[in-house]
């Protein structure tokens, strides 16, 4: 699980921009599925039948992360850009970064002020991402172009990839864990069940445009019959110390069966058979009642004349930054009821209201 994590979040996928996951992602599933395919914006759809007759499970994990995009190269090399999804402005500066440009990635970084000059600034004040910018080391706006940077270049962060923590529950920090540790999730799921017997069918999509409006799942899911669904997304953990926090999930508890978020109301049906599951494996898990967050399992619910879909999330520290983390334990917990619920399936299993 850990060498997927690292794969995955190695690639660069800003919304938008998702083509280096999608095309890994089909090259992986050619093998192991029985059809793959991406559609004209993005999404990876992939089926894998099984060997009994039983219902169609959608699964859904999102590709992009949250990034930026070029906007304007000054005279003097320096980059200005826009946001691409949800990015706080007080987790921008002095950051590193990666473009995506014409010819390779370009390594930048989020200037910011010399902690010398602080005496003569207000220290206090959080400065907004449209007064900042990106230095590549360029010294001109010529040099800045050679380098295959435009108007439109997409950025995304370029932290590097770590696992730390005691070796008996480690931990991983590394960029766009949101949702490419759902992605493994996926991955893991599908490679063990290479011998396995289970019913029905698996439809697996990999959405891409998610972190700016679940715009993939919601174009895909209207074209995918599925008697259920299942989202596996990451979520903010409440667990430290800033005052706002109210300790309702936890880094290391085990994964997180949603029952509430800002896009959905979860199918009770469905979010009982997970509860049911994860109580009968003993798999850790926590209950979330999150109102700040949505996720693409709100798109697959609505779709057609609506899919019963549950949501597993995978707690994360810091999400939206370049320094996500997640707890590997809780990351093998979410996979672990994914693959339960998939060979708890039989021709009689349905999700009804």
């Amino acid at each position: 699980m850990i060498e997927k994590l690292k794969t995955l979040t190695g690639l660069l996928g800003p919304s938008g921009f998702e083509h280096e996951v999608s095309y890994y992602l089909e090259e992986y599933l050619k093998s192991r599925t029985d059809h793959v395919e991406i559609d004209p914006i993005g999404n990876v759809i992939a089926r894998k039948k099984g060997t009994d007759p039983g219902p169609v499970v959608l699964l859904t994990a999102h590709i992009d992360e949250v990034g930026f995009i070029v906007k304007k190269i000054e005279s003097n090399g320096l980059i200005r850009f826009e946001k691409v999804g949800g990015n706080d402005d007080r987790n921008l500066i002095a950051q590193p970064v990666k473009l995506l440009g014409e010819h390779s990635h370009i390594n930048g970084v989020i200037g910011t002020l010399s902690a010398h000059f602080s005496k003569f600034d207000d220290p206090s004040m959080v400065r907004k991402h449209n007064q900042l910018y990106i230095d590549v080391g360029a010294q001109s706006k010529e040099e800045a172009e050679k380098m295959g940077i435009d108007i439109g270049t997409a950025v995304a962060w370029g932290s590097e990839f770590l696992v730390f923590g005691p070796e008996h529950s480690p931990r991983v920090r590394a960029k766009s864990l949101d949702d490419r540790a759902g992605c493994a999730v996926l991955l893991q799921v599908l490679e063990e069940l290479e011998n396995e017997s289970f019913a029905g069918e698996l439809v697996l999509l990999f959405a891409v445009q998610e972190e700016v409006g679940l715009r993939g799942a919601k174009t895909a899911a209207e074209h995918i019959k599925a008697d259920a669904g299942i989202a596996i997304d990451t979520t903010p953990t409440s667990d430290t110390l800033e005052t706002t926090m109210d300790q309702t999930l936890s880094l290391g508890n085990g994964a997180g069966i949603k029952v509430m978020d800002g896009s959905l109301i979860v199918h009770k049906t469905m979010k009982q058979a997970l509860v049911t599951l994860a109580k009968q494996k003993e798999i850790p898990y926590q209950l979330e009642v999150f109102t700040g967050i949505g996720t693409d399992g709100g798109a697959v619910n609505y779709a057609n004349k609506g899919i019963p879909t549950g949501v597993l999330s995978i707690p994360s520290r810091y999400t939206h930054s370049s320094i996500e983390i997640v707890d590997l334990g809780d990351v093998v917990a979410t996979k672990d009821i994914v693959k339960e619920f998939i060979l708890s399936l039989d021709e009689s299993s349905t999700f009804k209201f």
